[in-house]
């Protein structure tokens, strides 16, 4: 392929490409995310492509692997268009049948269809999915029309035209004016102002300035970022060389955590497939725009999140924080003005530059625009990937996306911003989801976690070990979080365990606002949220723990006592046996006892009754 020289090139390649793809017949689009490859899609695939040889449709029948769809249960995952036939769960031997049955004769095979968990109805296509349906995937549904590898995919749908347009019809303040317009702010945590932050950058004092894509996403269970970044890297590289434009950078870098592997692969192929197309290096498209991206890894820790430490990291330093006296936007990578945002926001850029400011405006709320990804797992129906519009009620993505309680337990509340975010209590989930509104119920958007508890949650027991967590991942450069974090999890220890008193919550409350006021970094500062939000909304609960020496969920060992109901034991003996303490004694068809000195509640014997004979005392 030759080098785009100019403008006119990368859009005559592009009108050749999409027509192309008009002129296509039938397309079967594989999810080749982690989660399905982990379910064995490249297995199908590979059957896939023998039998459409077998065939004689390999010419006639394109089949493309993507990036994550996000419905990663349901893996491995097939679309057919025209049509948009929705296949789950499947099988290298299901392969044959799909061939025979929906290409060559025009009709769906219904055991591969998905299953509604609330109708218990068979759905044929995609859009009728809840958890489709009820979304705005406006950058997620990118994913799925680009092979992450193939630069002429992304450039077959619109890719690189935002950066064209910029450079033909915007100047670099005219670019930074539409993105402040637009209202988006930062999507990986704090929720600064974009526009703001150029603006910033650009005033800066100096030549010689950087950008940094932060794809560190550490939150346990989360992994937005990724999905984005595996599935469609060349947008986040093209946002990149828009920032960089406007903010007078000629040096990027992408620097994910050690633990994305397919991730840095993927974002290392784009960059060198970018270069070849000269989308990135010297005269890029014909302009003066002079830019290029270095891919680098993270070593896995959760503080190389916060700008300044992976600032650090990347020069090859100990990943810790420093002051803000200064903003990084004015000395930051090796003391130069840096602009750096997560991978969810460079890839919104070439989005707002192409469709205008107004219509990302027009999502979301007042102080939230556009939409946001959250990986919403837990006590669920549906999990995995959710884009939604800024301002959606937590109640329409757990309830309705998510289809509710997974079994039946009644949903309790949800944890929100990954492990330094709040517990929300149900009485709570009409709040929209918003930077601004989460924040003042105690609970912040974060990277975009979401995970929902039902009634079998302690809550102290989650504080407790969110703050475990924490405590691992401080870097422990300042004496508040390193000893606050210590100290909060020794006084929740006490409570779980059965030593807590009445003072220690009024210690615990003054000692998480201390520690929240004069941390130096944003892991500090928001590590008190699990344990504030709980205390502010399930205080009942501690007072339990306290009062009654009594964990109301059944979760704190120290806590909980088993007992046999004699009139529902039948003596079957399968908590018996399956004791692992040999604790429970009795004769076969007459009711057991549990010894409590030698149990160790481990609650196994609970699981093992189908007769309900089990219960907390």
């Amino acid at each position: 392929m030759p080098r785009l020289a100019a403008i006119e090139d990368l859009e005559h390649l592009h009108a050749s490409l999409a027509a192309d793809r008009e002129r296509a017949g039938t397309s079967i689009i594989v999810c080749g995310g982690p989660g399905c490859q982990a379910a064995g899609c490249g297995a199908v695939v590979e059957a896939l492509q023998a039998e459409l040889r077998g065939e004689g449709l390999a010419e006639t029948v394109h089949v493309r692997v993507t990036g994550c769809h996000g419905f990663c249960e349901q893996g491995p995952i097939m679309l057919i268009e025209p049509g948009n036939i929705f296949y789950c769960h499947l099988k290298p031997a299901d392969v044959p049948e799909i061939v025979s049955t929906t290409l060559c004769d025009g009709e769906v095979v219904d055991r591969l269809l998905y299953t509604d968990p609330v109708s218990g109805n068979k759905v044929r296509t995609e859009s009728e999915i809840p958890f489709y349906r009820l979304q705005d995937r406006t950058l997620l549904a990118l994913n799925r029309q680009v092979d992450s590898s193939s630069i002429t995919d992304y450039i077959a749908i619109g890719g690189y035209s935002a950066l064209a347009k910029v450079l033909r019809e915007y100047g670099p303040e005219e670019v930074i004016r539409e993105i402040t317009r637009s209202g988006l702010r930062g999507r990986g945590g704090g929720g600064f102002p974009t526009g703001r932050k150029w603006a910033a950058c650009r005033a800066a004092p100096g030549d010689e300035k950087y950008l940094i894509c932060n794809a560190d996403e550490g939150d346990p269970g989360a992994y937005m970022d990724r999905s984005i970044l595996e599935g469609n890297p060349h947008l986040v590289i093209e946002g990149m060389l828009i920032g960089a434009w406007a903010i007078g950078a000629e040096q990027g870098y992408i620097y994910v955590r050690n633990e994305y592997p397919l991730a840095v692969e993927r974002a290392r192929a784009a960059v060198a497939r970018a270069r070849e197309f000269g989308l990135l290096g010297d005269g890029i498209l014909g302009s003066s725009l002079r830019f290029d991206v270095e891919v680098a890894r993270g070593g896995g820790a959760f503080v190389c999140g916060e700008s300044t430490a992976l600032m650090a990291s990347l020069e090859g330093k100990v990943g810790e924080p420093r002051a803000k006296d200064v903003h990084t936007v004015v000395e930051g990578l090796w003391n130069k003005p840096t602009t750096l945002n997560n991978v969810e926001t460079w890839a919104n850029i070439p989005l707002i530059l192409r469709r205008g400011a107004k219509w990302f405006a027009e999502k979301g709320t007042k102080g939230s625009k556009g939409t946001k990804i959250f990986y919403l797992t837990g006590q669920v129906k549906n999990t995995g990937l959710v884009e939604v519009a800024m301002g959606t009620p937590l109640r329409t993505i757990v309830f309705d996306i998510g289809g509710g309680p997974s079994d039946g337990a009644a949903i309790k509340a949800v944890q929100t911003g990954g492990p330094s975010g709040g517990c929300l209590p149900v009485d709570q989930f009409d709040l929209p989801v918003d930077f601004d509104a989460l924040a003042e119920a105690g609970s912040m958007v974060g990277s975009g976690g979401m995970v929902v508890m039902d009634e079998r949650t302690c809550m102290v027991d989650v504080a407790k070990y969110f703050l475990t967590f924490l405590q691992d991942e401080s870097c422990g450069k300042c004496v508040p979080c390193r000893l606050g974090i210590d100290r909060m999890l020794e006084i929740i220890t006490d409570i779980t365990e059965g030593r807590g008193r009445h003072e220690q919550l009024d210690l615990l409350e003054e000692l998480a606002d201390t520690v929240r006021e004069t941390s130096l970094c944003a892991l500090g500062k928001t590590a008190p949220n699990p344990v504030l939000s709980t205390l502010r909304y399930f205080r009942e609960e501690y007072e339990a723990h306290i009062t009654e020496r009594r964990c109301p969920a059944g979760v704190c060992r120290a806590l909980i006592e088993y007992v046999i109901d004699p009139d529902r034991c039948v003596g079957c003996g399968s908590c018996l046996r399956a004791c692992p303490q040999a604790a429970i004694t009795g004769e076969k068809k007459l009711p057991h006892t549990i010894d409590p000195s030698a149990c160790g509640r481990c609650g196994i014997c609970l699981s093992e009754c189908d007769y309900g004979a089990i219960v907390l005392k």
